[in-house]
């Protein structure tokens, strides 16, 4: 059967061109009504299991909580085995190449099963099915695949699902518009204690390296009542941490033009009373004064905040799109180590952008040394197709690139020593998770600042707000006694 005869008629490929409009079109907001799984839609599933993997950031693993109490009510069951589950869902990233080259690895390895099995279903959807290079190499060389779907239309899945199951055909339905918000989906949470909560979809930053605006739409806030309301309910149901979700959640509220903020939302949501609040990402552009008076004024608004530099010189900043230069950002980040003491704070830098120059890493190297960073993501400059750093021309040598991450990583690792060893002789209370990773005689969970930590403690503990006495550090991690 050729590509032609396999792909289903409603063929809808992401367009580049559509997603980096921007309009003052409403956004249309879908209630439950709108968007109900009813019919032959639940009955599907029966009997058959599901496996999900997630790549990449916060927003993605939200959205895997989504589409899995999507499953769960068309009837599928969870599976950990992706290569015997009746449906395996890849939800992917484009933020870097790296990311990119793991999934397609990944539906390779898929392939044998699915010449065994020709009923298994195999979708990709995520940011990089947002990606129109992606979707044509998809179509290319992995044509056993049976759905290729957005960011703009899981709620769309069991529609999907039965189109595949019927026509024996590949469905490719991606939406290239700027997104809409759908409200009431059902959700399968990770965790019966922490939970993301999304408050602003996409980005109109159009930093000139990142493809997220592309793939993610415009920035759309959800109204105030459905969040406060979703947080009111997790709550109720015995949730003690939630993190308030978006590419750029400092954004929040402009384009409802209702004169309410993100700080008027943090107060909102800490006047709820639920004990832990986070938020991310930040981006400089939208701090403002008031959001930092708030985070200051509420003590279960946690002491961490995530706020991305990038870069420590500001022509590189300019270049980058940033729309703030190093001043601006020292502000925010002295006005918010004032407003809360004691706040833990991480960023994102990127090294070796097209054409910096060993002067314009040092300063990054000297913003490093001035904020001394809790923690730091770091990474070398990954073009982005479609995106106009892809275009610029670019004189700094892999080798070099490679040398300057090296040389900010021994600050990193440096600075997030020194950080974990003020730790030590404190007591921080840590919402435990479960057992460690690499020793399940070991409970680890999170401090207030968001701060990995590991003791030895009963497996009833978990879920619970417990406090730890320090007495060990290391570079990413540290280590205690239960207070009792």
């Amino acid at each position: 059967m050729s590509l032609k005869d396999r792909v289903a008629k409603n063929f809808q490929q992401p367009n580049l061109k559509e997603a980096k409009k921007r309009t003052r079109n409403n956004t249309d907001v879908l209630y439950k009504n709108e968007t109900q799984i009813d019919g032959e839609l639940i009955g599907i599933g029966k009997n058959k299991t599901y496996h999900i993997k997630t790549y990449g950031c916060q927003m993605n693993e939200h959205d895997t909580e989504v589409m899995a109490g999507i499953l769960t009510v068309m009837g599928y069951e969870e599976t950990d085995d992706m290569f015997e589950a009746d449906v395996v869902i890849l939800n992917t990233c484009a933020i870097r190449e790296n990311a990119e080259n793991k999934v397609f690895g990944k539906i390779g390895s898929l392939k044998k099963t699915k010449l065994e099995n020709p009923e298994k279903i195999i979708a990709v959807c995520g940011c990089m099915g947002q990606e129109e290079k992606v979707v044509n190499t998809l179509l290319k060389k992995y044509q056993f695949i049976d759905i290729i779907f957005g960011t703009h239309n899981i709620h769309r899945l069991p529609n999907l699902i039965l189109q595949s199951i019927r026509e024996k055909a590949m469905v490719v339905e991606v939406w290239s518009g700027e997104g809409n918000i759908i409200e009431d989906l059902p959700k399968t949470r990770a965790s019966n204690k922490k939970a993301w909560v999304n408050i602003i979809y996409g980005c109109d930053k159009f930093c000139t390296y990142c493809i997220v605006p592309f793939t993610r739409g415009k920035e759309r806030s959800r109204m105030p009542k459905d969040i406060l309301e979703e947080i009111k309910e997790l709550k109720e149901k015995g949730y003690v941490e939630v993190t308030l979700l978006g590419q750029n959640v400092n954004a929040y509220g402009k384009d409802l033009n209702i004169g309410y903020t993100m700080g008027d939302l943090l107060e909102d949501v800490a006047k709820i009373g639920i004990e832990r609040i986070r938020f991310t990402t930040s981006h400089p552009w939208d701090f403002d004064d008031h959001m930092i008076n708030i985070i200051g004024k509420y003590d279960n608004i946690m002491p961490n905040l995530h706020l991305p530099v990038q870069s420590g010189d500001d022509a590189v900043l300019k270049i980058m799109g940033r729309s703030y230069n190093i001043e601006k950002y020292l502000d925010i980040f002295d006005k918010v180590k004032k407003a809360k003491p004691g706040i833990t704070i991480t960023t994102d830098i990127i090294v070796g952008y097209p054409n910096e120059t060993e002067e314009q890493f040092q300063k990054t190297l000297d913003i490093y040394n001035r904020c001394k960073f809790d923690l730091a993501y770091t990474f070398i400059f990954s073009p982005r197709e479609g995106t106009p750093a892809d275009k610029m021309e670019d004189n700094v040598s892999l080798e070099d690139k490679k040398k300057r991450l090296y040389r900010l990583n021994e600050l990193v690792d440096k600075y997030s020593s020194e950080s974990n060893q003020k730790m030590i002789g404190k007591t921080l209370k840590v919402l435990v998770d479960g057992p460690s990773n690499k020793d399940e005689t070991i409970l680890a969970g999170y401090s207030e600042e968001n701060k990995l930590v590991h003791f030895k403690g009963d497996e009833s503990l978990i879920g619970e707000i417990v406090e730890v006495k320090i007495t060990d550090a290391k570079k990413f991690n540290i280590s205690g006694e239960l207070v009792n």
